[in-house]
This record gives structure tokens, C-alpha cells and sequence, in this order.
């Protein structure tokens, strides 16, 4: 296999019509030769009704990225699995498999299996969210054997939270972070999941000052992508990002 060209390309189907932090942050943590592929959909907000509108939308996304011959789809987007639920998110990952050929995958199943993997069934939370969307989150997990025994939010809207600057991104996700971390030392793990959430520098750090595992959605779906290579590793990823991609 020649290193001068990808040796592994993800297929990220990213909510949004326009993608920024997603691609930027996966460039900081990926390894070198590993490429992202981004289609977009048009997610209007967080409801059922929402994601529905969109899941048509998503199979022509998913034809065009076997066509661009990834190694694996990813449907991003935390929100979108949680209104579903877990036994229809599952069921449409199986579809997908059986439609493409391919691995498919969505952020909040990357973040399961990585807690999993991790031993952590007792988790913290923080997010930019209401209490709907939360609430949705904690039942997926709940689902999957995760209990979240702290949280903490500063709900937004769907306009404001794409509004908000990386500088302001980055200040909340320390905020948040550790005041949901000092609240609940006995949490194994810190789950901070929103793909237009700018947290990726916040991460090293919250994992310094609490030892424990920090989670963003571009992580945990890296790091399944590279779990699910395993041989085919060209490449490893900086280890100083995350303790969970330090293993792999």
C-alpha cells in the first residue's frame, strides 16, 4: 500500500448543510494518510420530525460515499440517534450494511462502544442541550447499560448553537466539563457530544486535571474507524489528544 495516497477514507455524513469544525477537529486527531469524506444533510432542529425529514436524504448521501469508495460511513450526529431511538438506529445501521456493503456507524454507537471498551458504565455529562434532546441521550445510554450520574447544560437553540465562536465553544466546554466533573468524582468517564461543539482542545486538558476519558463525538468515531482497521493502520494518532485514542 503506497503511504503517498489515503489509506483509509471515512465517510462522515455530517446534519449540517456545511461543515467547519467537524473536518477541522478530525484533522487535529486523525492520523496521517486518513481522509474524511463529508457529505451533507439539513437538519432543522431537534425532534422526531426533524430526522425523518432528513432519512431520505441520508441513503442518497450513503450511495454517493460508496461510490467515493470510503472504508466506512459514519451518520453523524448525536441528536439524530437519540430521537430515533436505539432499536430503530439500529435497524437502520443493518439496512445501511446490508445496502452498501460497508461498516456503517453513527456517533452515539461510537461513543457506547467506546465507553465500553473503556469499562465505563457510570458516565458525566455535558452538552449545549435541552432537557428533551438530554433526556432522549440518557435513554439511548440507558438502553446500551450507561447510566449518566451527573449532567450538566446550558441549553441553547439550534441558531444559537451554530452562532457560537471557538472561543466561546472552548470556554464552555471547560466550564461545563468541570463543573459536572467535580460534582460526580465517581464518574469513569466525561461524554461532551455535539459535532458543531468546539471542545477539542478542552479535552487534553479536562483528561489532565480529572483523569478520566473526555469524549467528543469526532473521537469516539475516529477512534472506532481506526478500532475497526486494526492491521490496516498505516498510521497511530497523537496520543496527547485523547486518552481513548492513546489506545489504539
Amino acid at each position: 500500500m503506497s503511504i503517498i495516497y489515503p489509506w483509509y477514507k471515512l465517510g462522515y455524513v455530517i446534519p449540517h448543510l456545511a461543515t467547519d469544525m467537524d473536518a477541522y477537529q478530525f484533522y487535529r486527531i486523525a492520523p496521517e494518510g486518513m481522509m474524511l469524506v463529508t457529505p451533507f444533510l439539513n437538519f432543522q432542529g431537534h425532534s422526531l420530525e426533524a430526522v425523518e425529514a432528513v432519512l431520505p436524504t441520508f441513503w442518497e448521501r450513503a450511495e454517493l460515499l460508496v461510490k467515493k469508495k470510503v472504508d466506512r460511513i459514519a451518520l453523524s450526529g448525536v441528536p439524530v440517534a437519540s430521537f430515533l431511538g436505539r432499536t430503530r438506529m439500529q435497524a437502520l445501521l443493518a439496512e445501511a450494511r446490508e445496502r452498501t456493503g460497508l461498516p456503517c456507524d453513527t456517533d452515539l454507537e461510537a461513543h457506547i462502544a467506546a465507553l465500553t471498551h473503556l469499562g465505563a458504565n457510570k458516565i458525566a455529562l455535558a452538552t449545549r442541550w435541552g432537557e428533551a434532546t438530554v433526556s432522549r441521550l440518557t435513554g439511548y445510554l440507558a438502553e446500551a447499560g450507561i447510566e449518566v450520574i451527573g449532567c450538566q447544560s446550558r441549553p441553547m437553540s439550534f441558531a444559537e448553537n451554530k452562532a457560537l465562536t471557538p472561543e466561546g465553544d472552548h470556554a464552555l466546554a471547560l466550564e461545563l466539563g468541570r463543573q459536572v466533573m467535580r460534582e460526580t468524582p465517581d464518574a469513569q468517564a466525561l461524554l461532551m457530544p455535539g459535532g458543531l461543539w468546539y471542545a477539542i482542545h478542552a479535552v487534553p486538558m479536562l483528561e489532565a486535571e480529572f483523569g478520566k476519558p473526555v469524549l467528543l463525538n469526532i473521537i469516539s468515531t475516529t477512534w472506532a474507524a481506526l478500532h475497526s482497521a486494526r492491521d490496516r493502520i498505516l498510521h497511530r494518532p497523537d496520543p496527547r489528544w485523547s486518552k481513548l485514542l492513546a489506545g489504539v
